[in-house]
């Protein structure tokens, strides 16, 4: 876990309590304080989760419609929710903590396979732990690696399979760990690239008393077939830090500059919430342990559009079936959680140039608070031209360059990296972006089976294996479009029939509107251009009269490989459809369930949308897939380069016309662009034989505004 202690960190002494406002280190101290008052002295509490309870949608929508306004709204109790073991055991506890009030609403031990995230201190002492045991060293020995050989080991979340049989049981909470090796040329490189040294054995650990349960030794052929351990045969590294490198010399400095500063601003709504304007937008941006950036109450040009977006969910289902791969499925932020794995971004790595840096504060195991400083950065970048039209009769042309803020955060996540982000345009769009990186999960293969195609997995290095497997995203969207009371509908562009009237030349297609009445799982369609748009039918649109709404584009997606009766299924419940649409119910935030660490499904999205509630009276709830089926390749590794996916929230019919007409177009007064071609004065009009470009007088106009082309 990146942070520093912030047990000492000094609160402001009337901090500001908006309802919304994350968690700050003295409340995360005092739920911690409220439920160790709960139970005798000598139960020690390991801390799983501390984290904002948002009040209930009820009692928010008229708080912030008071604020806006400029009211003074009614106060709002803040709540913590919490949950916690009893340390070195299994007993594990979920309870609300009324901070206003000082006092334990509910606290109630939780029932069989409902288990909590991992945390960073916790997997540091399984990897400890099981270095350390005997029966782990005496397979590690059969092994016979090279003299002052450094081990390393990944603890993963167990999984889910249903055996209950000796040591092999999900019931209880368990790390499935894989082992490898640093380069045994230079084990003294902390950053030596383990992962491509996987070696063939597996502890799988108690996190909570640190016991041993069983060591599995892995599969490394073509089949289901398990070797007895044999001493490690030799094979190269492959490095990815840059002092291992070549460096290429011809890359010369790229600098975002901005002399004037930026166009946005930034202020406290509590003490560690921020309310953010820029370009027309406006709202509100939170931070917790589990879906890190939250954005609530979101503005373009004073017209609401959602209430609250976030990442609700991930799931990464693995496709080898092999034991012990079969069970390898991480919902990284159920299991793990984009607050407690988010990076502390740098300047000129992470983000480039004039950045605006937000910080966050979690819980540790012990119930104190650890300051997470820079782990959103905001930032202005250009992406481009927005829109352009060049007059071909008086060749001016008028160019409006596309300028965005972005919303960053990054998790590292064990072996791999999400980018992600938020991104606005002077457009009314709105864009969740995605991008993969870091290192795949590899697990050994036999040396002499590298270059013979593997049924399971690619070959990404000499005796490394990239296992096959995807990578699900599911994003929540609370939208309020043009105020509550929205609608989802989705539109298909079909081919009409020929007819002697009407279509007589077969040209002819219209668009099919179809309104989704109950909650539902619904699927991208390409062929028919199916789009799913969120309207609100109380208001329309001035010129055409088609009620305001914002389409998402959403890629398309091959869904989950994994049959409908495996754990994997079952369990990502989000990850076989592109959309799911339920009606807004306290507490469902998260499309795998509360609970995803070797979860048994039924409790997560898929599950609310079975129920067939009616969607009339306008609060639905949007729920869209995304993701990419990773068949990985060499290029992948030793890390992988960045691999991109958006989910756009686009207007429709929204606003009166293009709502970036106002944008100033770009001029060269302002951008400083610097061509690299030598000066030259080409007689163009000569070489049209004595045509000419129209323009006033017949001449040309060039400019970065105004000028000429065909």
């Amino acid at each position: 876990m990146e942070g520093k202690s912030a047990t000492d960190r000094p609160e402001a002494s009337l901090p500001k309590r908006h309802p919304l406002g994350p968690l700050t280190a003295q409340e995360i101290t005092q739920s911690a304080h409220l439920i160790r008052g709960c139970w005798p002295p000598d139960i020690a509490c390991h801390f799983k989760v501390i984290t904002l309870l948002e009040p209930a949608k009820v009692e928010l929508v008229p708080y912030l419609a008071a604020e806006r306004a400029g009211q003074d709204p009614d106060s709002i109790h803040r709540r913590a929710f919490v949950v916690y073991y009893f340390r070195g055991t299994h007993n594990l506890h979920e309870a609300t903590v009324n901070l206003t009030a000082n006092k334990v609403e509910s606290n109630a031990r939780l029932g069989p396979f409902m288990h909590p995230n991992g945390d960073g201190e916790e997997i540091v002492a399984v990897e400890k732990a099981l270095l350390a045991h005997p029966d782990v060293q005496a397979e590690i020995a059969k092994l016979e690696l090279p003299k002052g050989s450094v081990v390393v080991a990944d603890p993963w979340i167990y999984g889910s399979d249903g055996i209950k049989d000796g040591s092999f049981y999900d019931d209880k909470r368990a790390m499935q760990c894989f082992l490898y090796m640093r380069d045994p040329q230079n084990s003294s490189e902390p950053d030596s690239c383990h992962y491509a040294f996987p070696l063939p054995i597996s502890p799988v650990v108690d996190p909570n008393t640190l016991e041993l349960i069983r060591i599995d030794l892995l599969p490394t052929g073509l089949d289901e077939t398990v070797k007895p351990l044999a001493p490690w045969q030799a094979a190269p590294p492959s490095e990815y830090i840059p002092e291992a490198q070549t460096l290429r010399t011809d890359l010369k400095p790229l600098r975002v500059v901005q002399p004037e500063g930026v166009s946005f601003t930034v202020d406290d709504f509590s003490d560690l919430g921020r309310l953010i304007r820029w370009q027309k937008w406006d709202f509100k941006v939170g931070f917790n342990q589990r879906e890190g950036m939250v954005l609530y109450d979101v503005h373009y040009d004073n017209k609401p559009l959602f209430y609250r977006l976030s990442l609700s969910d991930m799931a990464i289902p693995y496709a080898d079936p092999r034991h012990p791969f079969h069970r390898k499925a991480a919902f990284d932020l159920g299991d793990a959680g984009a607050g407690i794995m988010a990076n502390n971004l740098q300047l000129g790595c992470d983000c480039l140039g004039s950045i605006y840096y937000m910080g966050g504060v979690v819980a540790d195991s012990y119930g104190r608070p650890v300051e997470m400083p820079n782990v959103i950065c905001v930032h202005e970048q250009d992406a481009g031209i927005l829109w352009k039209h060049t007059n071909y009769r008086t060749n001016r042309a008028v160019v409006v360059r596309n300028r965005e803020l972005v919303l960053q955060t990054i998790l590292t996540v064990s072996n791999y990296e999400y980018i992600l982000s938020f991104v606005f345009n002077t457009a009314g769009d709105l864009t969740y972006e995605a991008r993969a990186t870091g290192i795949l999960s590899t697990q050994p293969l036999d040396l002499e089976l590298t270059k013979t195609p593997h049924p399971f997995g690619t070959a990404v290095h000499p005796g490394v294996l990239g296992g096959f497997h995807q990578h699900f995203f599911s994003l929540r969207i609370d939208p309020m479009v043009a105020g509550h009371g929205n609608a989802v509908i989705f539109d298909e562009a079909v081919a009409m029939p020929r007819d002697p009237t009407l279509n007589p030349h077969g040209v002819g297609y219209t668009v099919r509107r179809t309104e989704v009445r109950t909650s539902g799982g619904f699927d991208v369609d390409p062929s028919t251009n199916r789009t799913f748009k969120v309207v609100n039918p109380a208001v329309r649109n001035r010129v055409n009269g088609a009620a305001a709404g914002y389409k998402v584009v959403v890629p398309p997606m091959q869904a989950i490989l994994a049959d409908a009766d495996s754990f994997h299924h079952r369990r990502a419940e989000f990850a076989d459809r592109s959309i799911y649409v339920t009606r807004y119910a306290e507490g469902e935030l998260y499309a795998g369930g509360l609970y995803t660490n070797q979860s048994r499904g039924g409790t997560g999205v898929r599950r609310w949308a079975e129920r067939k509630d009616s969607l009339a009276g306008g609060d639905p709830v949007v729920w869209v897939q995304f993701g990419i089926n990773h068949i990985p390749r060499a290029e992948d590794f030793p890390v992988m380069p960045v691999e991109t996916l958006r989910v756009t929230l686009r207007p429709v019919n929204f606003f009166d016309r293009n709502p970036a007409l106002d944008v100033p177009p770009s001029e060269q007064e302002t951008s400083y662009s610097v061509s690299l071609n030598p000066p030259a004065e080409p007689d163009v009009e000569a070489g049209l034989g004595g045509m000419t470009l129209g323009g006033v007088d017949g001449q040309m106009r060039y400019s970065c505004a105004s000028h000429g082309g065909l």
